[in-house]
């Protein structure tokens, strides 16, 4: 057994057991791949890999009870170059981030931007996805640090730490008639139009419609998207009142909306950072986090992933 064939079993597993796949992202050939993965198997005298000719189809039971294993000894042979890395004195690396595309857009460009005059050195990378492909990302080993408002919490594997609270805002045209109220918006007022949001799992949807069903109102939802840029231009061509997060909100890019105050409509959200049980962060990635929230130091961090 080597960690080669482990990574060749992790890799088919994220590939979707296509071995060409599996192959390319790993720079080897398809036939070596299978071989190594046949030589495994033979090793250990189960088989991984349900085939369907020479197909893998899916994990065997075995191969599924198997595959934390493979995981968990490839991270911690990551962790121990990364230790090991640094040990060195050396400020050169490579840091995963994971956020949903709020908190890629709004949240993180100053710190991204911050973290790379500090450590020029590093290699960032930022990948976006859904609050459960971010977990997913953490998981896999993909991100060293998530960053998402929904999702991350019911995760037993990740530790989360509470990053910053933010609510709701109400975007519409100039002319609309919600800007003539003399007393802040209600649920009432909202449910009489169209409205657009995000999807379902994404930036505190789930408040909202916790919120109308909470108070017994049906309300029209007519589009939804991930991104906050895409539902204000749905609202400047008034095809429904638009609610997005607070923080997506910038009152000179966005000249052509007016914004309502819906903070006493919604639950308050919570914006999670989250960080896989057992992950050895680099200097330079607890430097990274006291940047985004300055009272997560790096102390506060690592009881967390110690306890």
């Amino acid at each position: 057994m080597n960690f080669q064939q482990l990574r060749y079993i992790r890799e088919a597993v994220r590939c979707g057991f296509n071995l060409t796949e599996v192959a390319d992202a790993l720079h080897t050939s398809q036939p070596g791949v299978s071989r190594q993965v046949r030589e495994l198997e033979d090793e250990l005298g189960v088989e991984i890999f349900v085939r369907a000719g020479k197909r893998l189809t899916g994990l065997t039971p075995p191969g599924a009870a198997l595959l934390p294993y493979v995981e968990r000894l490839l991270h911690e042979a990551e962790n121990i170059k990364r230790a090991s890395h640094e040990l060195q004195g050396r400020e050169d690396g490579r840091l995963s981030i994971a956020a949903t595309h709020s908190q890629a857009r709004y949240a993180l460009p100053h710190v991204v931007k911050d973290f790379r005059q500090r450590y020029p050195r590093v290699a960032l990378h930022l990948h976006q996805g859904s609050p459960k492909q971010v977990a997913a990302m953490l998981l896999s080993g993909e991100a060293d640090i998530g960053v998402a408002t929904e999702a991350l919490a019911g995760f037993e594997q990740i530790v989360t730490l509470p990053c910053y609270h933010w609510t709701h805002s109400i975007v519409v045209p100039p002319d609309h008639p919600l800007l003539d109220l003399r007393q802040p918006v209600t649920l009432q007022d909202l449910a009489r139009y169209p409205l657009i949001t995000y999807e379902l799992g994404y930036t505190g949807r789930a408040h909202i419609d916790e919120a109308f069903t909470a108070a017994g109102l049906s309300c029209e939802v007519v589009l939804t998207a991930m991104d906050a840029d895409v539902i204000k231009t749905y609202v400047e061509l008034e095809m429904g009142v638009g609610i997005v997060a607070s923080i997506a909100l910038d009152p000179e890019r966005d000249r052509q909306l007016r914004m309502l105050d819906a903070g006493h409509l919604f639950q308050v959200n919570v914006t999670r950072l989250g960080i896989r049980k057992g992950q050895w962060l680099a200097k330079y990635a607890y430097a990274f986090i006291e940047m985004f929230v300055p009272t997560l130091t790096q102390q506060v961090v690592a009881q967390a992933l110690d306890s």
